[in-house]
Order: C-alpha cells, then structure tokens, then sequence
C-alpha cells in the first residue's frame, strides 16, 4: 500500500512523490556557492532535456529555459546559490583562514565539516576555533566571530596545502547530506533556494500555458540579486514570480506574530518583504495566485515579512517595472546546515503555479506598445 506522506525513498511512497523527493535531494547535495553554480546549472539541464523548447547560459551564468507561447512573457526565477565561504589566506602550517559569501550565524560554524573546491579536486576539512576549555571567563561571553575561525584540512605546512590546491579565491561549501524526518519532513543543506529550484523544475516540466515562460535558474542571489537584475533586463517580461523559502513562525524561539506562516500549510505568497524595503507585490500578481488556489482548492498562505528579500525585489525594477511577487516554501533554520521542509508545502507550490499558467494575471497595466 502506498503513503502518499511518506519522504523516503522506499515502495512505500507514490512515483511522483519519490520523484521529487530524489531530486531535492539530488540538488541539496549538491555543491554552489555563489559565482560557483556550475554544478547546479548542469543538474538542471539534464532535468530539463526534452522538456523546453531552449536552454542557454547568459553572461552571467544563469541558465534560462524556454518554453514558446505567444508575446505575453512570465518570467520564472530561481536562484541556484548557496552561502558558504572562500579561502582569503593560507598560513605558514597550512591552517586556511576564510570569507564568509553570503549570510551566516558565526556560533553554529565551529566543529561544521566543509569541502574546499580547489583546483585539483575537492578537499575535506573541518572549520576549527580555540577551544573553550582554554577560554577565560571574559573570551567565553562573548560570541565568536567569523575572523577567529581557520579551516583544517590536515595539512602540515602551506606548501601542502596549496600542492592540494588550495589558495586565495577556493570556494567552501558545508559537507551535509540529505535525510528524511518524520511525516513529510526532510533536511538538508542550501534549501535555500534548491527547494526553489525543484518547484521551477517540476512546474517546467508540467507547464501548459499560451504565454512564453521563461524559466530563470539565476546565479548571485546570496551576494545581491545580480544574476536577477541582468536576465529580467535582457528578457524583458510582462509579469514576473521568484520562487524562493519563507521563515516560518512554528517553532520554539519565534512567534507567529513575528514571522506568521507555518509548514504544512502551503506555498506562501509575498505581498510584501523587508517591511516593504524589497518587494511590494503587484496587485494583479496576488489575485492571480489568490484566484487560483481558490479555483483548484490550494492550500496557501499570505505573508507580510519583515525579514530578507528575494530575487523579485530586483526583477520588479528592471526597466520600466515588472509587476511581480514570490511563491515561496516555508523552511525552518535556514542559512544553516540543516534547513527542513515539508514536502506537502512543496508540492502545493507546483501545483499553484502549473494551475496559475494555465492564465493569466488580470488587470496588468499594458506595455507601451506591446501587450497587457
């Protein structure tokens, strides 16, 4: 008997639901930090094979797939980064000190496992700090920072470490794999944004829509939206939806006051982030997304945040303005080594935005010259 519920693996959950399970895992365990997300752009590829019309790299590097309609173009992005770090310099015993590339909580770094990418292959190493048995009671109050930290990779001398090719510029990610939780819970590293990528994946796969999509797997997103602003200049598109993670307020430590959505409870849509800094939805946008959940019996949830910001706050000022907002997942413990999700929430993501291409957003002011 199948379990529709189930995360795992095994018989026991359905095909399509295996599916997307082996290929969030597949893309978490991967390795992309930010200006690094070769490995990610080649997984999409082959996901994608035979079901886009095109797929291109830009300058950039992000990767954009096609799929033709007529001249009313969506732009669908996703960004395919992780945070992590970067080697800055190798001292004298071989000892690594290292940049921070996006953003992190420096008291859950020590005692991480990390993969350095050097030039002759990948390097395990641990994230070492001094001790706190050898701390006095001042040093033990106050909380350690990044430059305190040195990466070990074994390594005896800084001849050795640059025979392993290691230097200045190597990049770091987290050495985390993938596992299933209870219920419809999973974990993993960079969740952020690959669970983002997952739902473009699948919603490319199943589109049918008369506009052209244009699908965005976008680089740079953890260091500033960059590879967003370049390609919604180039495409130039009516409408716009980052898909990205959302901080839920369902656990210890937060409230729902402060942060009001939950897992297990659907796709959130962004009417506004950074308390309004980022993003500010388009109206069209949102009752585009509050219509179809409504037609289709969608679960979905509406988020007011005061937090970060995603790839749309970039897209939605490119040239004369995109209308725009964001389909988002809920994800407990983001920026860490062990994000999690609820597969239902990513599931209802897909079918939102499948359902939601079947039209399109009313009411959009017209381009000048072009369409509605």
């Amino acid at each position: 008997m199948t379990d529709p519920g189930c995360t795992c693996t095994c018989g026991c959950a359905t095909p399509e639901r295996r599916q997307l399970v082996e290929l969030l895992q597949r893309l978490s365990n991967a390795h992309g930090l930010s200006g690094h997300e070769g490995a990610i752009r080649e997984i999409v590829r082959e996901e994608l094979a035979g079901h886009v019309d095109e797929i291109y790299e830009d300058r950039l590097g992000n990767l954009i797939a096609v799929k033709r309609g007529d001249d009313f173009r969506v732009m669908l992005a996703s960004h395919m980064d992780e945070i992590g770090f970067m080697v800055k310099f190798v001292e004298e015993k071989g000892f690594l000190r290292f940049a921070p590339i996006g953003g992190w909580y420096a008291p859950m770094l020590p005692g991480q496992r990390v993969w350095l990418h050097g030039t002759k292959g990948p390097v395990l190493g641990v994230l070492g700090s001094k001790p706190p048995h050898v701390m006095d009671d001042e040093e033990r109050k106050k909380l350690l920072k990044i430059e305190e930290m040195f990466i070990d990779v074994g390594a005896q001398s800084a001849d050795e470490a640059r025979e392993l090719g290691l230097a200045p510029g190597t990049p770091v990610t987290l050495d985390r794999q993938f596992c299933s939780l209870c219920h419809n819970r999973v974990s993993g590293k960079a969740f952020d944004n690959r669970a983002g990528v997952a739902l473009l994946i699948e919603v490319l796969r199943k589109a049918e829509s008369t506009s052209t999509i244009y699908g965005v797997f976008t680089v740079q997103e953890e260091v500033g939206l960059k590879g967003a602003k370049t390609s919604a200049y180039a495409l130039d598109p009516d409408c716009a939806i980052a898909t990205d993670v959302t901080i839920p307020g369902d656990h210890p430590g937060v409230q729902l006051k402060d942060a009001p959505v939950e897992m297990g409870k659907g796709p959130v849509v962004s009417i506004a982030d950074a308390n309004g800094r980022g993003l500010l939805a388009h109206p069209a946008m949102l009752a585009w997304m509050r219509e179809t959940a409504e037609a289709h019996g969608i679960p979905v949830q509406f988020e007011v945040g005061s937090g970060g910001t995603t790839d749309a706050s970039s897209i939605h000022l490119s040239r004369e303005g995109v209308p725009s907002t964001v389909v988002s997942t809920p994800a407990r413990y983001i920026h860490s080594p062990v994000e999690v999700i609820d597969m239902l929430d990513l599931e209802a993501g897909i079918r939102l935005l499948v359902a939601a291409l079947k039209t399109r957003p009313r009411l959009l002011p017209r381009r000048p010259g072009g369409s509605a």
